[in-house]
């Protein structure tokens, strides 16, 4: 069989789509939670905006949410089991318009390769419920050189 340049990117095609879409899971997407509530009740419990963050994956709009603009001392929990995340004491102003962390707290959250936009990122869950938090990058500020780019929907800040 003779390639052409059509075959040759249709078959690229159909070789990326599969990575894509089926053999770049990762295995803790499968991954059980101590939290865990059928879609109508996590419906119930979530606002809107944490519900399609935290549960369908969605992301704010940038620059929407208090939660980056807080400066007070205290820690960030997820909106939907209330799980410790990141401190105050490590968020800090990335320019992205999310709030930021360069470390979150021990046992927190949890990481998976997410290929959604068709190159791997590492999207960042909560370790109780496995609700979507956002993303971290490789390009934070010392001493860890991370950026936990978090959407301010999926959580909750509590003062002290």
């Amino acid at each position: 069989m003779q390639l052409n340049k059509r075959k040759f990117l249709s078959f690229a095609s159909m070789g990326a789509a599969a990575f894509i879409f089926g053999c770049g899971k990762d295995a803790t997407a499968k991954a059980s939670f101590a939290v865990t509530y059928s879609d109508a009740e996590w419906k119930k419990r979530l606002s809107p905006a944490a519900y399609r963050v935290l549960r369908k994956e969605d992301t704010e709009r940038p620059y929407t949410s208090p939660l980056n603009g807080e400066k007070r001392k205290g820690t960030y929990v997820c909106a939907g089991c209330s799980q410790r995340l990141f401190a105050s004491s490590t968020k800090f102003e990335s320019g992205t318009g999310w709030p930021s962390f360069y470390t979150s707290m021990a046992g927190g959250v949890g990481t998976k390769t997410d290929y959604k936009i068709g190159l791997p990122r590492t999207e960042v869950h909560c370790a109780r419920c496995g609700g979507h938090l956002g993303h971290v990058f490789n390009d934070g500020p010392k001493p860890t050189g991370k950026r936990y780019c978090m959407n301010g929907a999926a959580m909750k800040f509590v003062p002290g």
